[in-house]
C-alpha cells in the first residue's frame, strides 16, 4: 500500500487502525503479565518464543506510557476501545515499578525478575546502571498521570525527574548498554531529556501545576542545546561530539551518524515547536529529516540503514576499541524496526507542517518498504520480525536489550493516528 495521491487521510487513518488492532495489539495483549503487572517482552525475534520472564524496566516504564496514550486516546474517542482496561494496566504496571524498581538512593533498577525481585543485568555492576531507564519509568509515569487524573503518581514523575536532573549536573551518568566515553559529549542525552521535560510540561499543564512553566524552559533548554550544538552544518546531527575540539576529532565514534536517532529526535523538535510557539524550529527540524534520508537511505537494498559516516556509506574513522564503536562497525547496514516506524510518523507530520511534497514522496518510499518488509507473514503471530539484514531478512540478533519491545511500532502509530484523526476532523 503506497500513498499515492489520491489516498487520503481518512484512508490512510483506517489503515494505520487496522494495523494497530489487527497485527500489533492483539500479540502484545497476549504478553501482558496480568499478575504482577507489566509486559514480558523478553521473545526471540520471530515473536514465537518466550525466552525469559525478566523484566527490563526499560520496556516496562515505556509500557505505562503506551496503554496510558491507548487509554488517553480511546476517552477522547480517536481509538475504539476500552479506555479503562488499558488504564487499569497501566496503573498496575506503574504500582509495581514505584514498589519495586525504585531503588533507596532514588535512582531505578535496570532489571527485574517476574515477580519483582532485583538482578544485576551485568553481574557485579549493581542495579542502577543506565539513566535511561529512569526516563522511561518518568515517561510512564506522566503519561499514566495525565491519562487517569492521578495527581499522585505526577509527583511520582516530578520526584524521579528531578533526581535525574541532579544527576545529570554532578555528571557521570551511567549510560548501559552502551556507557559514553569519557572526553565526548552524547546527542542522546538532551534527546531524551527533550522528551522527558516535554511529556512533564502536558502532564503539568493538565493539571495546571505550578511546576509547568519551569518544564517549558527545560523544554525549550534541551532543544536549544540540540540544535546549537549537535547539529551540523551540513544538517546532519552528531550523535558524538569531542568535549575538547583537538581530541577524537577523526574518530568512527565523532564521525558516525545514526538517521534513525536523528529522525525521531526531530520529530521531538517539531513537537516543542508546537510547545512553546517556536516555529523558526520547523525549518531547521525538517531540513533535518531530509538530510537523514539522504544519508540514510539505502538506494541499493531500500531502508534506512543503522549507521553511516558523516561523509556517507559505511562508518569509518580512527579505531578506539570502544564496544560502541564495535557496534557501529559490525551492524551499520542492518535494518532495524525502530528508525522505520519513527520515519513514517516524522515525514507525515514534516509534510503536515510543510506542505514540501518532498516529505510525500518521503513518507510513501518508507511505507512502501516497512509494510513489505517488517510485519510478520505469520499472522498468527502477528506484531513485526524487528531486525532485518541489509537485504530485509530475519535475523536473529539482539539489540542493545534483549528483548522485543513494543515501544517504538505503537508509539508511532498511535501518533500517525493522532495526526490523521486531526486532518480527517478538520477536511
Amino acid at each position: 500500500m503506497s500513498m499515492h495521491p489520491e489516498r487520503t487521510s481518512a484512508e490512510l487513518l483506517h489503515f494505520y487502525k487496522r494495523h494497530l488492532n489487527e497485527v500489533l495489539l492483539p500479540f502484545w495483549q497476549g504478553a501482558v503479565d496480568r499478575n504482577y503487572g507489566g509486559v514480558f517482552t523478553c521473545f526471540n525475534n520471530m515473536g514465537t518464543t518466550l525466552v525469559s520472564r525478566d523484566k527490563y524496566v526499560w520496556s516496562q516504564g515505556r509500557f505505562v506510557w503506551l496503554w496510558s496514550k491507548i487509554a488517553d486516546m480511546c476517552q477522547r474517542g480517536v481509538l475504539d476501545d476500552d479506555a479503562g482496561a488499558y488504564l487499569e494496566q497501566a496503573r498496575k504496571t506503574a504500582v509495581f515499578l514505584k514498589r519495586r524498581a525504585i531503588l533507596d538512593n532514588g535512582n531505578c533498577a535496570y532489571l527485574l525478575m517476574e515477580e519483582g525481585d532485583l538482578k544485576e543485568a551485568i553481574p557485579g555492576q549493581g542495579h542502577d546502571i543506565s539513566f535511561f531507564v529512569d526516563c522511561f519509568v518518568v515517561l510512564g509515569f506522566a503519561g499514566y498521570a495525565k491519562a487517569a487524573g492521578d495527581a499522585e503518581v505526577l509527583e511520582w514523575a516530578l520526584s524521579l525527574c528531578d533526581r535525574i536532573f541532579t544527576r545529570v549536573r554532578l555528571g557521570g551518568l551511567r549510560s548501559e548498554p552502551y556507557p559514553v566515553p569519557e572526553g565526548l559529549r552524547a546527542h542522546s542525552i538532551p534527546m531524551i531529556l527533550l522528551h522527558v521535560a516535554q511529556e512533564l510540561t502536558d502532564a503539568l499543564q493538565a493539571f495546571h501545576h505550578d511546576r509547568a512553566s519551569e518544564f517549558a524552559d527545560w523544554t525549550r533548554s534541551f532543544a536549544e542545546e540540540i540544535l546549537g550544538t549537535f547539529l551540523q552544518p551540513d544538517g546532519s546531527i552528531a550523535e558524538m561530539i569531542p568535549v575538547a575540539a583537538n581530541q577524537f576529532s577523526d574518530t568512527v565514534l565523532t564521525r558516525h551518524v545514526n538517521p534513525g536517532h536523528t529522525i525521531e529526535c526531530m520529530w521531538f523538535i517539531l513537537h516543542a515547536a508546537g510547545q512553546l510557539d517556536r516555529t523558526d524550529w520547523i525549518p531547521s527540524a525538517t531540513n533535518t529529516v531530509k538530510r537523514a534520508f539522504e544519508m540514510g537511505w539505502d538506494a541499493k537494498c531500500g531502508g534506512l540503514l543503522r549507521f553511516v559516516d558523516q561523509d556517507g556509506g559505511p562508518p569509518r574513522g580512527q579505531q578506539t576499541g570502544d564496544a560502541y564503536e564495535q557496534l557501529i562497525l559490525d551492524t551499520w547496514d542492518t535494518k532495524l524496526w525502530w528508525p522505520h516506524s519513527e520515519a513514517l510518523y516524522t515525514t507525515l507530520l514534516s509534510y503536515h507542517l510543510t506542505q514540501d511534497a518532498a516529505f510525500k514522496q518521503l513518507y510513501e518510499q518508507t511505507h512502501d518498504y516497512v509494510f513489505q518488509t517488517f510485519p510478520n507473514p505469520d499472522t498468527v503471530v502477528g506484531e513485526w520480525i524487528q531486525i532485518r539484514d541489509r537485504q530485509g531478512q530475519p535475523v536473529d540478533k539482539l539489540v542493545a536489550l534483549p528483548v522485543k519491545d513494543p515501544y517504538h511500532i505503537i508509539r508511532n502509530v498511535l501518533l500517525t493516528i493522532e495526526l490523521l484523526h486531526v486532518q480527517v476532523m478538520a477536511s
